[in-house]
């Protein structure tokens, strides 16, 4: 079979290509367009309308904060958009990349730091570097794509020998056996041992127990390594990242954040101890066949810090506002899980007997309505990554946003929940379309 014809058998029948043809556009890919911030337009194939934006990676509201924009428009003016050219080992390197690298092992409290281009690939490249055939990777179940990726990339130089061992979600008591697992096959392998977990889970927004992982360390022989992109500049009480919040992070022998998340900008870092900053630097393929980080993002970056490192007003406003829609939510009866961070889950129920099909066209007409209706934008999470039946939207606070805007969106969530109750979402096929062409959604 030709590998193209392949692949198209394939997208029909995945659980997203099965709904690609009208969903692109609104429901997948869509376009928000505007001044990022709480407030913008929503662009879809059957016009363009205002929305309260709760799916922005900008916890602090740096992304247009006068200062901030400022600094990114003298850094292109100076440098465009090229500069520099060519990887950071042979062309790339900068003295700004290394001031910047100083101010990030500062704030992270570790000897030295590595900028990245891009967070993703810099996770699974920076596993690939640090662990060969004989080291065990120890991780938590719900782990980033990217450390899985990072995971996988490992498992294929183990020659189907099992080098990988993963324990249920935070649960310690089983990482526990685990690592007993895992140093027992250290010692016939004569390799070393590499746990894994996140500082902030980005979907649930629990934290990752660094506390308990940590005070194993006094029985077993590991490193640790957290990814803490949504932890950074968010979380501790300078914005140190969970690590600082647990006040373990002493104990983090790897620390990886993004500037994606609180730093609204792209790329990302490892800080850790300066010999083994020094070997990543040098071995990390992802940063050795790669484009260092435009000059303009680095310039920004460092004006971002800046700000992170000496105005705790941006924190201060995050919070309030976590504090103001997540108390709000709790006291009007809706389920957010057990967030510790400002990832705001928001859990609602359905029919938890209905089909697959059922199942997606309910859940479907509830964003509808809450975006058509209400104009409100958050991103939603369905069967089979929840449990059937349940809705699960992902709110995002953000310094930007105001009192009033939590008000408005607790207000139409609650009248969505009572709809979703009387089951008026309910259909049996999945069809938003017609109603959207029509330009009436009605429930």
């Amino acid at each position: 079979m030709d590998l193209f014809e392949k692949v198209m058998e394939r997208a029909k029948t995945a659980d997203l290509g099965k709904y690609q043809a009208g969903a692109d556009g609104y429901f997948m890919f869509p376009k928000l367009e505007g001044e990022i911030g709480p407030e913008m337009n929503f662009r879809t194939p059957f016009g363009v309308k205002p929305i309260l934006n709760w799916s922005l990676n900008n916890y602090l509201g740096l992304a247009n904060d006068p200062e901030v924009r400022k600094a990114d428009a003298e850094g292109a003016a100076k440098y465009g958009l090229a500069a520099p050219m060519g990887a950071r080992m042979m062309s790339g390197q900068t003295v700004m990349h290394e001031e910047l690298e100083a101010m990030l092992a500062k704030y992270a409290k570790k000897q030295a730091a590595f900028v990245v281009n891009f967070g993703y690939q810099a996770m699974i490249s920076i596993i690939d570097c640090i662990v060969d055939r004989k080291d065990v990777i120890v991780y938590d179940y719900e782990a980033h794509a990217c450390i899985m990726d990072g995971i996988f990339l490992h498992k294929s130089k183990c020659g189907g020998e099992k080098m990988s061992y993963v324990y249920p979600h935070n649960d310690m008591e089983k990482l526990e056996k685990q690592l007993k697992l895992a140093t027992k096959k250290v010692a016939e392998t004569g390799g070393s041992i590499l746990v894994i977990t996140e500082g902030v889970f980005g979907m649930a927004g629990d934290l990752g127990n660094l506390k308990g992982i940590t005070d194993l360390k006094d029985k077993y022989n590991f490193r640790l390594l957290i990814d803490d992109a949504h932890g950074f500049g968010t979380m501790g009480p300078n914005g140190g990242g969970t690590g600082e919040h647990f006040g373990v992070q002493d104990k983090v022998d790897l620390y990886f954040a993004t500037f994606a998340k609180a730093g609204a900008g792209i790329g990302g870092f490892i800080a850790s101890e300066k010999p083994i900053i020094d070997y990543l630097r040098m071995n990390m393929r992802s940063q050795i066949y790669a484009k260092s980080l435009p000059m303009p993002m680095v310039v920004g970056l460092k004006k971002r810090l800046e700000l992170m490192t000496t105005n705790p007003k941006y924190r201060e406003n995050l919070w309030k506002i976590v504090h103001a829609i997540q108390e709000g939510f709790k006291k009007d009866g809706f389920d957010i899980g057990k967030t510790q961070s400002p990832v705001t889950p928001v859990y609602m129920h359905g029919d938890p007997n209905a089909s697959d099909v059922e199942c997606t066209a309910e859940a479907t007409n509830l964003l509808l309505d809450l975006r058509e209706n209400y104009g409100i934008f958050c991103s939603i999470v369905v069967y089979p990554v929840v449990p059937k039946g349940t809705v699960m939207f992902r709110v995002i606070p953000t310094a930007a946003h105001t009192l009033e805007h939590v008000e408005r969106t607790i207000n139409a969530f609650k009248e969505c929940k009572k709809k979703l109750d009387e089951g008026r979402y309910k259909a049996k096929v999945v069809d938003p379309w017609s109603m959207l062409k029509s330009g009436k959604v009605e429930f």
